[in-house]
């Protein structure tokens, strides 16, 4: 797994099968591609299946679409067929982001990846079985 560089807003956490993504700035076309590129190459390398958690809190803004957001969902529903459930935990509180999210969780929804939403930290940790700690932002200062 070591031979893997991710950048500085991706964490793995092996011996909780856990992938963070705590991106900031630009919620835009090219994070998310950046993300799923990540997400399937680490799929491909590991042979278990890992949980997600995405951190949206320290995006500032949104340039996405509907129909971006239903082709990166297809895209990943087919990619991941046939393979063993996952989670995908999104804590988010802009509402733009939620609607996005939203609609990722209506496209995945008969697909292994289980997607929900929240808005509150440990509430995403519970329900993917992980101390809250694991989830809390390096950067402790004023966080959620």
């Amino acid at each position: 797994m070591n031979e893997m560089k991710l950048p500085a807003d991706v964490e793995f956490h092996e011996d909780i099968r856990l992938l963070i993504y705590r991106p900031h700035g630009v919620l835009n076309e090219q994070s998310v591609d950046k993300l799923v590129g990540i997400i399937g190459e680490l799929e491909s390398k590991l042979q278990e299946p890992f949980n997600r958690f995405f951190d949206t809190l320290g995006h500032d803004e949104v340039e996405l679409n509907y129909r971006y957001v239903i082709q990166i969902s297809l895209h990943r529903v087919l990619s991941y067929l046939d393979r063993p459930p996952v989670k995908s935990a999104i804590l988010a509180t802009d509402s733009t982001i939620i609607h996005y999210c939203q609609l990722h969780a209506i496209v995945t929804e008969d697909s292994p990846i289980n997607v929900r939403i929240f808005q509150e930290r440990e509430e995403a940790a519970q329900w993917l079985g992980v101390p809250i700690e694991r989830l809390a932002p390096k950067f402790a200062a004023g966080s959620t």
